[in-house]
């Protein structure tokens, strides 16, 4: 017998969503590291392609999106922002394959300015989201968008659902970037929620998705963590912080339960970097009396995609010109090096690589002083290491072998697209510049054994080499500033022995400092520092083509003849030092630099090779 259902009765009914999420694939369109030449261990879209394809096959009901931070972060991206638009952008074509629904904007997707931006997200078949952000002429991105999509209920019934998605990102953005911040302004992701939520539900949503390009934490940028808390949201998707939830990387507390996959009880998802994981969130819904879908049960998990599970053949086909493209390009011949650049020894003074850039760096800025006032000045120049492990893992360090210097060697070495900067900095200034760098290592009290060398809570883009002084770091000190810049002990100095060209310097001296203008950005560690700075060069030459013309002008190299810095003596102190496993060929090299006996002890279960430093 058949049934013919009355258009306003609602039987017991259930709905099974899936919900697929990636975030911060940072242009890993193909499986391949571009420094190396080879293949890579970044999945990339490719890989993601096929899984997300099989998840297809198994669920009904199922929807894409994207948190953010997807067009910078490999040499492809830049060679299409700076050299190649009229190649169609892989990432773009990719996402368009693999039928995104939505996807929010991160910090990073602004880099390559604005109008690039708008031109290449105008070519996507799905919304782009970004709630917080507000721009001052021209086009914006929608807030939020509302998906309505046609599901299948376990009865087979056809159910109409209306998906509420959300998009947020760190309110820093524009700050992190002052072309952006001339172009448009960025709200709390907290309070742009509690404004906007409820005009969703009363636009008809049924339930509410947040793709929140924010850290699963408690402050501004990461805010995750209070998001939750806002009514109405049925789920979050979280990224920028390159971390996996489900999973151990988030500490449990209160609110947030990292193995079951709840942020105040509702569920979320951060799947990682570069394709590493796919989130996955399954809502079971149901009607109630009313007619309301309600979310009844989820389940939350994030799924990390192996490195053998073969490419999507049409996302290769769809990216071979770009691939094509940026291989040319990173293959050019720039200069030659006479000994190895390696960053394994970065955070203990052994960094040729920021030698490099920071010689590059005082070279363009004594040109651009010219016959200035300040011409006389000595110029000193800063520079951190981008590729010094930490989330990025064991594998995550420069390591080029002395030969030629290719423009992929250059690329490994610089890989964000900052601007060349310069600051009038005094003495007392530079000194504390160092002590917020200096601020990256745990406190060593005096004959401590096997101290834990580094707070993994403090970026390695951070930790500034300055080049043009030299000077000391006495652990038995404690950090004086937080990663964030707030003091944490006021009255703490931990530089000792600063000295320029073998004289102490004074509080009163006086320098040119070249740096980048991610240090300009009014944001993190050196936010109030720089502030403080006269500004005397903020040049719209990017550090990539600085860095390329110094070498290509130099032509031959040689780096690394003595460290400008060391650990002050601590007599029958030791620290425990973890780096990538690459660091074993360059030992003696390290030993030489640290001054003392450094003892290898094995890796660790997570791939990192562990030093032993005497003090």
């Amino acid at each position: 017998m058949r049934i013919t259902l009355a258009p306003n009765f609602f039987p017991i009914s259930r709905l099974d969503l899936r919900i697929l999420a990636t975030t911060d694939l940072h242009m890993n369109v193909l499986a391949y590291d571009y420094y190396a030449d080879a293949p890579g261990h970044h999945p990339g879209f490719a890989k993601l392609a096929t899984t997300i394809a099989r998840h297809r096959q198994e669920t009904r009901n199922t929807l894409l999106f994207d948190n953010g931070d997807t067009l910078q972060g490999t040499p492809m991206g830049d060679v299409l922002a700076n050299m190649r638009p009229d190649i169609a952008h892989p990432a773009i074509e990719a996402m368009n394959l693999m039928g995104y629904d939505a996807a929010a904007l991160g910090n990073h997707d602004f880099n390559y300015g604005l109008r690039f931006l708008r031109q290449v997200t105008g070519k996507a078949e799905f919304p782009f989201l970004a709630a917080n952000m507000h721009f001052r002429d021209g086009p914006g991105f929608k807030p939020y968008v509302l998906l309505h999509r046609e599901m299948i209920d376990t009865f087979g019934i056809r159910r109409s659902l209306c998906i509420g998605v959300i998009g947020f990102l760190p309110p820093q953005t524009a700050i992190w970037d002052k072309r952006l911040a001339q172009q448009a302004s960025c709200s709390d992701i907290v309070r742009t929620a509690y404004q906007t939520v409820p005009r969703m539900k009363a636009d008809g949503a049924d339930i509410i998705i947040a793709l929140a390009h924010s850290g699963i934490g408690r402050d501004s940028e990461n805010a995750t963590a209070l998001l939750a808390h806002v009514p109405g949201i049925d789920a979050l998707i979280a990224g920028h912080a390159h971390q996996i939830f489900p999973g151990p990387d988030i500490p449990a507390t209160p609110d947030v339960a990292p193995h079951n996959g709840t942020i105040a009880g509702k569920p979320a998802v951060m799947a990682g970097y570069g394709g590493s994981h796919l989130g996955i969130i399954d809502l079971q819904l149901g009607l109630d009396e009313t007619g309301t879908w309600r979310v009844r049960r989820f389940h939350s998990l994030a799924e990390p995609i192996d490195t053998a599970t073969p490419s999507d053949q049409r996302v290769t086909a769809m990216a071979n010109r770009a691939h094509r493209a940026t291989r040319r390009h990173l293959g050019d011949r720039v200069g030659h090096c006479t000994s190895d650049i390696f960053s394994h020894g970065a955070l203990i003074g052994a960094d040729p690589g920021s030698q490099l850039i920071n010689m590059a760096q005082r070279w363009f800025i004594r040109q651009k002083l010219g016959q200035s006032r300040l011409r006389d000045l000595p110029v000193l120049s800063a520079a951190a290491p981008y590729r010094a492990g930490g989330r990025g893992g064991p594998g995550f360090y420069t390591d080029i072998a002395a030969g030629p210097l290719r423009v992929r060697n250059l690329s490994d070495l610089y890989c964000f697209p900052n601007h060349i900067c310069a600051l009038h900095i005094t003495g007392e200034q530079l000194a504390d510049w160092l002590e917020r760098t200096a601020s990256m290592f745990n406190h060593i009290p005096a004959e401590s054994q096997d101290a834990e060398l580094i707070d993994p809570a403090f970026p390695a883009y951070n930790f500034d080499l300055v080049s043009g002084v030299t000077w000391q770091v006495n652990l038995s000190a404690p950090p004086r500033y937080h990663p964030d810049g707030r003091l944490a002990h006021p009255h703490a100095r931990r530089i000792t022995n600063l000295c320029h060209r073998g004289h102490a310097i004074s509080k009163a001296d006086d320098f040119i400092l070249a740096t980048n203008s991610f240090r300009l950005s009014g944001c993190g560690l050196f936010e109030t520092l720089a502030a403080e700075c006269e500004v005397i060069c903020e040049g719209r030459a990017l550090m990539t083509d600085v860095l390329r013309n110094y070498v290509r002008r130099r032509r031959h190299l040689s780096l690394m003849q003595k460290a400008n810095w060391r650990f002050a003596e601590m007599p029958g102190a030791t620290a425990l030092f973890h780096t990538g496993p690459g660091v074993l060929k360059h030992i003696d090299t390290l030993t030489a630099h640290h001054g003392r006996p450094i003892e290898t002890l094995g890796t660790t279960p997570d791939g990192f090779q562990s030093l032993r430093l005497h003090l």
